[in-house]
């Protein structure tokens, strides 16, 4: 399913490539493996179930259209029927990916050092989860309500890597 082609790749997303691949795995069979907790109570009344704070990637959405999303993020690095992969400015590398029908199942963000705009894990998930020791956060949440989870990574270290992913939970 996965093709990487070597010279798509700056050096930095070279050296990248296998931590992407490793947590997009990861992420995958999170919903199987993690116990998902349940975001807090949002302000206005409604709970973090009924509002995911996260719901889209510079307008793209989950279930858009195979077009819908190509308009949106313009034109991929590397495409095909069953994902699309964008890099912008160097900084970060977003997987779409696609359903059986043409539509958007699942999106993937790496934020690499020096990119800008990177999201706080209380933008993502509604609430901050613990650091470990080494400053590296997982966290999945699981928005029943909405059809989709949510997932922040950050890696440790000084250049950390932030991951954002965002799948249509499978019924």
């Amino acid at each position: 399913m996965f093709r990487v082609i070597r010279t798509h790749f700056s050096d930095r997303l070279h050296r990248l490539a296998p931590l992407l691949m490793s947590t997009l795995l990861l992420a995958a069979l999170a919903p199987a493996t993690a116990q998902a907790q349940k975001p807090k109570a949002a302000s206005g009344g409604g709970s973090g179930e009924d509002q995911p704070a996260f719901s889209e990637f510079k307008g793209v959405r989950l279930g858009m259209t195979t077009d819908e999303a190509r308009k949106k993020l313009g034109s991929p690095r590397d495409k095909s029927a069953e994902q699309d992969f964008y890099i912008f400015n160097d900084t970060q590398a977003v997987q779409v990916f696609y359903d059986k029908k043409g539509a958007v199942s699942a999106i993937a963000i790496d934020y690499m050092n020096g990119s800008s705009g990177i999201p706080a894990a209380k933008d993502v998930l509604g609430s901050n989860p613990d650091a470990k020791p080494d400053g590296s956060i997982y966290q999945v949440i699981r928005y029943e309500k909405a059809g989709y989870w949510v997932s922040y990574s950050r890696t440790a270290g000084n250049s950390p890597t932030v991951t954002v992913t965002m799948q249509k939970i499978e019924r």
